[in-house]
């Protein structure tokens, strides 16, 4: 929560910044995140590989936390563009080093019984974060008179304060020597992740490819007529209701079929697509929609991955799934915005309730999900 409060105060401000403060073009601050954006994906892989090669998660999600920490000043005191990329860059590396060792951390520390609620509970405090950062963000920049140096710098407060947190107030099990030592990507070593975690991969990737970019939520309620300074409104009630029912889900996740909540979480992201593509005044039913499918799914997918792998390949398992999911996030947003410029926002919104369908059909033929309770 800390390190997404930090992360989201300078995320809404950064692109206004390198556009009206320093010059940058719209292709530029395209190129920055998308750089950014891919360094996150490709490092969560190697990462979670090497929390399993080491047996040790702590480490390497400190360091991540500690690299998020330190990018916020470094953003603060960046003369120029270049320094600036690389701040920024530097910011989501940090969540790349620590994404994939800290799921498998939290898999480790918490028993198959009450796994989806430690999930669920995550969601949660991480999506508080997503609002309030945006929230303190504005609220700084008012008082402060648009000074956005001094928010940067106050952004280093709450990601030091998670660093300090993660060092003095979690504490990492035992780890026994490993099953099989050497490399976790190796192809002996991935054989060990059987049908159930490449399905359950497969699954999640074609879920992620009806589930694009919520910028394109604000964009419809624009289009229909929201008042540009009320379209942070947009993203603050659709977390609202993430935040809200995250850790309810999570903790029914532990009693429920974990298949049969995923196919309704995808009923209502279905839902969201369809009244999203009607517009009008149900685009907020959409809206909350959309928020109710993340509270059901997302921390139910990590439970899941969990649950399919063996515990000593879990960071393996958490880094490939994320690099399939954040490659199927960016092809469908690319997807997503292709339609809207072509036939129309209800175009986008449609395929997006089509895909859907099919990763409900996907899930509907697969009998079970193995689960480890370890």
């Amino acid at each position: 929560m800390l390190t997404d409060i930090s992360t989201e105060m300078v995320s809404g401000l950064l692109p206004v910044f390198l556009i009206a403060g320093l010059g940058a073009s719209a292709s530029l601050v395209g190129l920055i995140e998308g750089l950014a954006g891919a360094t996150t994906m490709v490092v969560k892989v190697f990462s979670g590989s090497l929390s399993d090669y080491l047996g040790r998660r702590k480490p390497l999600v400190l360091g991540g936390y500690l690299m998020s920490a330190l990018a916020k000043p470094l953003l603060a005191m960046a003369p120029g563009i270049g320094s600036i990329a690389a701040a920024r860059i530097m910011d989501r590396m940090g969540k790349g080093v620590r994404d994939a060792p800290r799921d498998a951390l939290i898999a480790d520390i918490t028993h198959g019984s009450v796994r989806g609620a430690a999930f669920g509970l995550r969601q949660a405090l991480d999506t508080v974060g997503a609002f309030v950062g945006p929230l303190l963000a504005m609220g700084l920049m008012l008082l402060w008179a648009n000074d956005y140096r001094a928010v940067f710098w106050a952004a280093a407060i709450p990601s030091t304060l998670a660093a300090l947190l993660m060092y003095l107030g979690v504490h990492e099990p035992h780890h026994p020597k490993a099953a099989t030592a050497g490399n976790p990507l190796t192809r002996s070593n991935l054989a060990q992740l059987d049908a159930a975690y490449w399905w359950l991969v497969a699954v999640g990737a074609t879920f992620t490819l009806a589930r694009f970019s919520e910028a394109f939520l604000v964009l419809r309620a624009q289009q229909d007529g929201l008042p540009l300074a009320w379209t942070p409104l947009v993203l603050i009630a659709m977390n609202l209701v993430y935040a809200a029912l995250a850790y309810p889900f999570g903790k029914l996740s532990d009693q429920a079929n974990p298949k049969h909540l995923l196919g309704a979480g995808l009923l209502a992201l279905i839902g969201a697509d369809v009244l999203l593509a009607r517009g009008g005044i149900g685009i907020w039913g959409g809206i909350a929609l959309w928020g109710l499918h993340m509270a059901m799914t997302q921390g139910l997918l990590s439970a899941m991955v969990a649950g399919a792998a063996p515990a000593h390949l879990r960071g393996t398992a958490y880094g490939l799934f994320n690099l399939v999911s954040g490659l199927a996030l960016l092809a469908a947003s690319t997807l997503a915005g292709l339609l809207w410029d072509v036939w129309g926002a209800p175009a986008t919104f449609t395929a997006g309730a089509l895909i859907g369908t099919l990763a409900l059909l996907l899930l509907w033929f697969k009998p079970a999900f193995a689960t480890r309770a370890h």
